[in-house]
């Protein structure tokens, strides 16, 4: 049907618009020396797991979906490669997601304490246990932690096994989320009380008109000062206010997109196995090319907050001409 051809042509869109947008944030950081630094260390790690979401796994599960009742005939090693990269990479880019939620909280709650050399130590240790984590998660039914590939049925997804689907997906989503919700609400309530501190800071005109007498014996001699005013700060907000301010909504963007694009995908996750419900299958890839989406998102969200990019973007391509 004309619908089918349409939904295939956007997949098929998505997939190429996923890696061309993240390998120009790849080289963009590359060519300038500006980016080799932290944060761009962080946006550096989710731009690749984005980019191998839409080289090794997008493409495979495309060729999924047109196969007749979205069987699998591509054999058992490429189903276990697919599988494997599939929740390698996918993992990877919901914690470098997270990693950059913590940086921002960090970088705007503890600006003493978090210097750059603070940061890039700890975003080093972020980045090396994303990687960690995403490969232990990915490679544990290689181990024989349940089964991915079924020939009888020409089934390949995600091991089913229940206690593998509660640690899976507790670790590849739910406990990232409550991170960066808890980030979130405290990023909130530093930003409200920032707020609350300027405003008790700020010093009033006196009501009425102050008056100063020499204390002598001698002819007395009066000094008034009529609505005198005394402000130790500008009328709107300092740079540093308007940083913070940017990459406090920065922040909560990027976790609300996050949590709209995965928590359809994982709650059947988790529920499917456990109770033995028969999801549709229709469902089932709308959801997932829906968590699929989440790594087109990421570079649009990260980069449309700095002009830096902006103005990076635009010398790249003025220098390709």
């Amino acid at each position: 049907s004309i619908f089918t051809v349409l939904v295939l042509a956007l997949l098929v869109l998505l997939t190429v618009a996923t890696f061309l947008w993240n390998l120009l944030v790849l080289a963009t950081i590359l060519r300038v020396k500006a980016f080799h630094r932290v944060p761009h260390n962080l946006v550096a790690s989710t731009a690749v797991s984005d980019a191998l979401v839409a080289a090794l796994v997008m493409p495979l599960s495309l060729v999924k979906e047109l196969s007749a009742g979205r069987r699998w005939r591509l054999g058992r090693a490429l189903c276990l490669v697919w599988v494997s990269f599939d929740v390698l990479c996918c993992t990877a880019s919901i914690w470098n997601v997270t990693a950059i939620a913590l940086d921002r909280y960090w970088s705007i709650t503890r600006q003493l304490q978090y210097t750059l050399l603070a940061r890039r130590r700890i975003s080093s240790v972020m980045i090396a246990l994303t990687w960690v984590l995403s490969a232990a998660i990915s490679l544990a039914p290689l181990l024989g932690w349940g089964e991915t590939y079924s020939p009888e049925q020409e089934r390949c997804q995600v091991s089913q096994d229940p206690s593998y689907t509660i640690v899976s997906t507790g670790g590849a989503f739910y406990l990232p989320l409550c991170v960066v919700l808890f980030v979130y609400w405290k990023i909130y309530k530093a930003s409200k009380f920032h707020m609350g501190a300027r405003r008790r800071n700020a010093v009033v005109p006196l009501p009425e008109a102050a008056q100063v007498k020499e204390a002598s014996h001698e002819p007395q001699m009066v000094f008034t000062a009529r609505r005198a005013a005394i402000t130790f700060q500008t009328d709107g907000e300092t740079w540093r206010e308007q940083k913070d301010k940017k990459a406090a909504l920065m922040v909560g963007i990027l976790i609300g997109v996050f949590v709209l694009c995965w928590i359809p995908f994982f709650i059947t996750e988790l529920i499917s196995p456990l109770c033995s419900c028969n999801i549709p299958p229709i469902w089932k890839s709308i959801f997932l090319w829906l968590g699929y989406s989440n790594s087109f998102f990421n570079p649009l969200i990260y980069t449309a907050f700095n002009k830096n990019y902006n103005n990076a973007f635009k010398n790249f391509f003025v220098k390709q001409r």
